[in-house]
């Protein structure tokens, strides 16, 4: 037997493996996945631009080998490129380059839009529950 919060639970993991989805095809056209372009986001926020990988690990949920591999695609493109910390020299930074914010913020117009529209059709067939409550959640919190 489901309880309330199983219910909850599952609502949010079928809202956020259907959003997820549709926003990564739509960051295709940009010539980015999903976890690049929130990369991107993250850097380009960032105090001078950059992040110690360890950080960009813990703001992307993926595990230290994942995001080596994302910032070596990053780099391969030219959006970011690594450096070393002048007081610790085993630290390693991943800095946003000129190019990779211009990638980023091409790309948030279409992210955004995908975004609320997909939520939007989510609402409408099935996890309107789910979504009203984040929705809510937002609004409460700012």
């Amino acid at each position: 037997m489901a309880t309330d919060d199983d219910d909850m639970w599952v609502g949010v993991i079928r809202l956020h493996a259907r959003v997820e989805h549709e926003v990564a095809a739509a960051l295709q056209k940009h010539g980015l996945g999903l976890s690049e372009y929130r990369a991107l986001c993250h850097l380009s926020i960032a105090d001078g631009g950059y992040l110690r990988m360890q950080e960009l690990s813990d703001l992307l949920g993926l595990n230290q080998s994942s995001v080596t591999r994302l910032v070596g695609r990053l780099e391969s493109s030219g959006l970011s490129r690594r450096d070393f910390c002048d007081q610790d020299r085993r630290g390693v930074y991943t800095l946003i380059t000129d190019e990779g914010r211009a990638r980023k913020d091409g790309a948030a117009p279409t992210y955004e839009e995908t975004l609320t529209a997909a939520l939007d059709r989510a609402a409408k067939e099935g996890l309107a529950d789910t979504v009203t409550a984040l929705r809510a959640s937002m609004h409460r919190t700012t």
